[in-house]
């Protein structure tokens, strides 16, 4: 994301705050037994966008209801680091366990931790993330009951769209509106929280804790349907992580359920046959032939357009908000969302 010089230095200080909440986040999983630390040292190298922790510190900043960015970012303290380790603690957790119901081998170009070191350690590992992510939400000095319930609310709803994917799984006949159900609660619900506890902990009204949380959903919903085009038409070598896992676990993604609601009876039992060759890791050319389907029915590019339409709500709902450094580097985040290509 090319930074205007102009917000250059709100940049800086978020950078700078980062570096609080990495030092929080490594000294939070900390043990006494060495091989808890070599495989917390390891899945440290998840961390990537650090887009939940980015929200908590942006919207921070955006929100603090007096004038003047220097006031502004003397409101930035350290339960705002607490909180914001604590979201991307939780984010780490489901990002293991994914790959072990993934079968992953790569995530962030390195080996996932189930390939290194089984299923059974990367189950217990996330784990220790969750539960550590709990014992440091328990340390927020103000407001700690508050951000302990989004907190925990966020965990149970996440896990519940986990679910509901898995009860889904192989069902290509889901509808819209259930992709829509499991995306918002597995991956936009975190993300809301995080853009709600950065402006809680700058003593937003609840009026603008809301507005702030009704912007990391969208964002948060666009940002998933991103990585479905991603896992379609993305290379390893680019995405950074395994692709077409989606397919080869018959998850159902927003350009699959679109294709095969709009295609006609042939073309949809053709696709239905590119499906299965797929989780049978039928190789390149059947992946090209389904990226082809898709495009026939427009259904990539029905998915790009809902994305790009969710910023634009997104974006839509910081109208309210003063003008400031912070606000407009969150409408520049909105915007890469959906330009990113990894």
């Amino acid at each position: 994301m090319q930074m205007p010089a102009n917000l250059i230095p709100v940049s800086e200080f978020v950078g700078e705050k980062m570096a609080g909440v990495t030092r929080r986040f490594e000294a939070q999983l900390a043990s006494d037994l060495p091989p808890v630390n070599q495989l917390c040292a390891h899945v440290e190298r998840y961390r990537g966008k650090m887009l939940r922790p980015t929200l908590v510190l942006l919207c921070g900043l955006a929100a603090y209801a007096r004038a003047g960015s220097e006031e502004a970012e003397r409101s930035i303290g350290e339960d705002h680091e607490r909180a914001a380790a604590v979201c991307e603690m939780v984010h780490m957790a489901t990002l293991v366990h994914d790959d072990v119901l993934d079968e992953a081998d790569t995530r962030r170009r390195g080996e996932t931790v189930n390939r290194l070191r089984g299923n059974e350690a990367a189950v217990i590992l996330g784990d220790y993330l969750i539960a550590s992510a709990y014992h440091l939400c328990s340390q927020i000095r103000h407001g700690g009951h508050r951000s302990a319930l989004a907190v925990g609310r966020a965990s149970m709803v996440l896990c519940a769209g986990e679910l509901l994917q898995l009860h889904h799984r192989d069902n290509y006949s889901l509808d819209e509106r259930t992709y829509f159900e499991i995306v918002d609660r597995k991956t936009a619900e975190l993300i809301a929280t995080s853009c709600e506890l950065g402006a809680f902990h700058s003593g937003a009204d609840e009026a603008m804790c809301a507005r702030l949380s009704e912007f990391g959903r969208k964002l948060g919903v666009a940002f998933q349907i991103q990585d479905d085009l991603l896992d379609l038409t993305g290379t390893e070598a680019s995405v950074g992580k395994s692709v077409g896992k989606d397919l080869e676990k018959g998850k159902m993604t927003l350009p699959l359920v679109h294709h095969l609601a709009s295609a006609d009876a042939l073309t949809r039992g053709r696709t239905l046959a590119l499906i299965e060759s797929a989780g049978e890791r039928a190789g390149a050319g059947a992946e090209e032939t389904l990226r082809a389907a898709l495009a026939s029915t427009g259904s990539i590019r029905y998915a790009s357009e809902t994305a790009t339409r969710l910023v634009r709500e997104a974006k839509a709902l910081l109208e309210a908000l003063a003008a400031s450094p912070a606000k407009s580097v969150l409408l520049l985040m909105a915007d890469a969302v959906v330009d990113r290509t990894y």
